[in-house]
């Protein structure tokens, strides 16, 4: 008799739903003032945790709470700090991506999910992909920024043999709309991401 397949087991993480979508690696800054929002940040801090970015599908950011995509991406808090209007500002960046298997609703309006890991490929990238690694290399110099040289330097060279994430800072730096990246994030092949990236460019 065949052996059961395994079940994945899940993890509660509390979801930040915005009309936005966080890629892993990418840098996201936030403007928190709900108090539900103000208990996640001060709980995930306490216990040295992220929380999960989703798209909204349908709500808003503010008040009832908003039903998410079923793909997000955890965010990791890298700092924090005050805005002029004295609500608390954070600088997050994405982190492991997540598939939600169901949500429920804590007493303050927090919306928490059950979610699976998504397991990341670490592919290396393809030929026919090399056209786009030079793409985001010459960007990746203009703009500066995290990855100055990228191109140049050695170390960060094998950045660019990556098909993950070559894929995920393009998505990044591209003018993509938020379907498309919430496309991607529900695609676990690097190198079918690529391909999206490739067609959605010829397109343009």
């Amino acid at each position: 008799m065949p052996s059961a397949s395994p079940v994945t087991a899940t993890e509660t993480l509390p979801l930040f739903p915005l009309h936005a979508v966080l890629l892993p690696g990418a840098p996201l800054g936030l403007r928190v003032f709900e108090p539900r929002y103000l208990d996640l940040v001060a709980e995930c801090g306490r216990l040295g945790r992220g929380f999960g970015v989703c798209m909204i599908l349908e709500g808003e950011e503010i008040g009832a709470p908003a039903t998410p995509a079923a793909f997000g991406v955890e965010a990791m808090v890298e700092d924090f700090g005050t805005s002029r209007e004295g609500l608390l500002t954070l600088q997050v960046r994405g982190a492991r991506r997540f598939r939600v298997a169901r949500t429920r609703v804590r007493d303050n309006g927090l919306l928490l999910g059950e979610v699976r890991w998504c397991e990341e490929s670490a592919a290396a990238l393809r030929p026919q992909h090399a056209a786009v690694a030079t793409l985001l290399a010459e960007l990746l110099d203009k703009i500066g920024g995290e990855h100055p040289d990228l191109g140049h330097a050695s170390a960060n060279r094998r950045l660019l043999e990556q098909a993950g994430w070559v894929g995920w800072r393009l998505a990044e730096l591209l003018p993509l709309s938020d379907d498309q990246r919430l496309a991607l994030l529900q695609e676990d092949d690097p190198h079918l991401r690529l391909d999206r990236l490739l067609h959605w460019m010829d397109e343009d």
